[in-house]
C-alpha cells in the first residue's frame, strides 16, 4: 500500500481533511488536478470566515495550503483520472502515476454553471459573482441584478434584498419562474423586481460592472439595465466524474449522498464539502473534510475517534 488515505481535491475540504488524518496517524495523500484552493480563490474578500473580518479567498487559502503542508506535500498539478476497487483498498490512478490506498475522500466540489457571453469572465469579482451569501455584503445600498429561474435564485434576490441592497431585479429568460411558489411570492412581498423573457446578452462596464445589455425573448427587442452587480445563479456542476464510477448514490443533482461522518453507501469511500451540495461555504467544506478524515480510520482498521 502506497497511503492509507487519498484525497482527492485539495480546496478547503481537502486540505482540512488531511491536517485532520494526518494528525491522527494516517499516511495521506492529497491529489488536485491544478494549484488547489477550489472556487475559493475567485471570491475577492471573505468576511464570514471566523477568524478573519475580511480576507481575499486566495490569501485564505494560501493560509490553509500553508498549513496543510506542515503535514501533507500535495501532489499538485496531478489530476486523478479514475479510482477502481483493488483487493481491499483502492487503486487511484493519475496522469503522473498509480496508487494503491486503503480509503479514498473525495473533495472534487462543484462548479458553477457559466452563461458564456461577453463580460461575464473580463467582471469576474469586479461586480460579477456566483454567490450571493459569499459577496452580497458588497453591495449593500446598490442595484444589483440575479440571473436564473430557479428557487436559488428566487431566494438569493431575497437574500440580496433583506442585506440591504438597494434595488434588486431577478433576470429569467423564459416567461415562468421554475422556482416554488412560495419563494415567488416571498419574492414579491419583498419588493424584487422580476422581469421576464429577458435573455443576457452581455455584461457591461469599465472597470467595475455598470450594466447588463438585456434582448426581449419574443419582441427581440433590446434594452439596458443599469446595475453594480450581477449574481450569476443558473446551477452548479458537482465534480462527479470519477467518483461515479464507484457506484455511490447520488441525488437527482448529481451531488454525491453521505451520511453524516461523510460516509457513502460504498465502504471505505467518503466525500466531503461542495461535492455533497449544501450550502457550499468555505466553513462547511472545512467542517465536512475534518469530520470524513476521522471517519476514515474506521475503514483502515484504526480506533474510531467519535
Amino acid at each position: 500500500m502506497d497511503y492509507e488515505l487519498a484525497i482527492i481535491g485539495a480546496g478547503p475540504a481537502g486540505y482540512s481533511a488531511a491536517i485532520y488524518a494526518v494528525r491522527s496517524g494516517v499516511k495521506t495523500a492529497l491529489f488536485d488536478r491544478g494549484d488547489g484552493g477550489g472556487r475559493a480563490v475567485l471570491s475577492p474578500n471573505v468576511e464570514n470566515y471566523a477568524g478573519f473580518e475580511s480576507i481575499p479567498g486566495a490569501e485564505l487559502m494560501e493560509k490553509i495550503k500553508h498549513h496543510a503542508g506542515r503535514y501533507v506535500q500535495p501532489h499538485l498539478y496531478e489530476e486523478v483520472t479514475s479510482v477502481g476497487k483493488q483487493g481491499k483498498g483502492f487503486l487511484v490512478k493519475t496522469a503522473k502515476g498509480s496508487y494503491v490506498v486503503g480509503a479514498v475522500l473525495f473533495c472534487t466540489g462543484s462548479e458553477h454553471k457559466t452563461m458564456g457571453i461577453p463580460g461575464e469572465q473580463e467582471f469576474l469579482g469586479k461586480g460579477v459573482s456566483y454567490c450571493a451569501t459569499c459577496d452580497g455584503f458588497f453591495f449593500r445600498g446598490k442595484s444589483v441584478a440575479v440571473v436564473g429561474g430557479g428557487s436559488t435564485a428566487v431566494m438569493e434576490a431575497v437574500f440580496l434584498k433583506q442585506i440591504g441592497c438597494k434595488d434588486v431585479f431577478l433576470v429569467h429568460r423564459r416567461e415562468q419562474l421554475r422556482a416554488e411558489q412560495a419563494y415567488v411570492t416571498e419574492a414579491r412581498e419583498k419588493q424584487v423586481k422580476i422581469l421576464l423573457n429577458k435573455e443576457v446578452e452581455r455584461i457591461e462596464g469599465e472597470s467595475v460592472v455598470k450594466g447588463m445589455a438585456l434582448r426581449d425573448a419574443e419582441t427581440r427587442q433590446a434594452s439596458k439595465l443599469a446595475v453594480d452587480g450581477v449574481f450569476i445563479s443558473i446551477g452548479w456542476v458537482p465534480q462527479n466524474e470519477v467518483v461515479k464510477r464507484l457506484g455511490v448514490e447520488m441525488d437527482a443533482e448529481g451531488y454525491v449522498v453521505v451520511n453524516r461522518f461523510g460516509c457513502t453507501g460504498v465502504p471505505g469511500v467518503y466525500a466531503a464539502g461542495d461535492l455533497t451540495g449544501g450550502v457550499r461555504q468555505i466553513v462547511t467544506a472545512c467542517a465536512s473534510g475534518a469530520v470524513a478524515a476521522l471517519s476514515s480510520l474506521e475503514a483502515l482498521g484504526k480506533k474510531y475517534p467519535f
